[in-house]
């Protein structure tokens, strides 16, 4: 059945939808989802972790768009108990992120504008892949946060566009541990069982950590966290090749992180930061 009434509670895929040539059935969107320009007349329904259920509720959708990791799953439950299609998605690659794509295609009954958006990201994640073949990966640090220091480790979508455009993680087998103080000094961690449910996938590191590392490349995105000039001058003070070879670079955060057609001009953008050579 094709969605007539769409809530999305994820920036990205709001931005997806419209793309694919639906954004007359948005009707309910949260207020992180600001993209495409124009949404002010859509309803908003709370942030991404505190949607309200009750606004959902009230606006009658066929279709609520969610995301495991950016939203709750108390939000999912009781949207369910309502009796409301949910569809909830989490791609960690860029591979599954064209598959989600694909899928939400079919979801709206995309017309020929939308499926060409989707071919055109898929077009572009195929000239990356092709140009692997020729590419020397240069080691690149992408940090999230700022205090703490937060990265991403390997299984995570921004990881996966960093391998697909000639970058490697520095810090692809670093997880997450538990209390702070042993992820940044070596402190004792918690036992496994008390850290078994929860998300090892972004490390919080050290300056010496990165040091360590030596990142040909740092890229610093201006979302989760917007660096500023003043924290991109102390990592071009850090002894590491980024820092000697002016390649610590301020960055579309979305470029990195928001899995939808964008795709499609977000990787090129990324091959060019990390090869400017081509």
């Amino acid at each position: 059945m094709t969605a007539r009434r769409i809530v999305s509670l994820v920036p990205s895929l709001t931005e997806a939808v419209c793309a694919l040539g639906a954004r007359d059935r948005l009707v309910g969107r949260t207020a992180w989802c600001v993209s495409p320009d124009g949404l002010d007349a859509v309803p908003l329904v709370g942030g991404t972790k505190d949607a309200s259920v009750d606004a959902i509720v009230a606006l009658a959708p066929d279709l609520v768009l969610i995301n495991r990791e950016e939203n709750t799953r108390g939000v999912y439950e009781a949207l369910l108990r309502h009796g409301i299609a949910v569809h909830v998605s989490f791609p960690t690659t860029v591979a599954e992120a064209l598959s989600l794509l694909s899928e939400l295609a079919d979801l709206v009954d995309a017309g020929a504008v939308g499926r060409d958006a989707v071919r055109r990201a898929e077009d572009a994640a195929a000239a990356m892949q092709a140009m692997l073949a020729r590419t020397t990966p240069v080691r690149v640090f992408c940090p999230i946060w700022h205090d703490p220091l937060m990265t991403i480790r390997g299984d995570t979508y921004i990881s996966d566009v960093l391998s697909l455009c000639g970058g490697e993680n520095v810090f692809a087998g670093r997880s997450r541990r538990f209390p702070l103080s042993a992820d940044l000094y070596g402190a004792p961690e918690l036992p496994a069982a008390e850290t078994a449910d929860r998300d090892l996938r972004y490390p919080r590191v050290s300056l010496a950590e990165v040091v360590s590392a030596q990142p040909e490349v740092v890229l610093l995105p201006d979302e989760p966290h917007p660096f500023s000039e003043d924290e991109a001058r102390a990592f071009e003070a850090l002894d590491i090749p980024a820092a000697r070879n002016g390649r610590v670079l301020r960055v579309d955060g979305r470029a990195l992180s928001w899995y939808s057609p964008r795709i499609a001009d977000a990787l090129p953008a990324v091959r060019g930061w990390l090869h400017p050579a081509g």
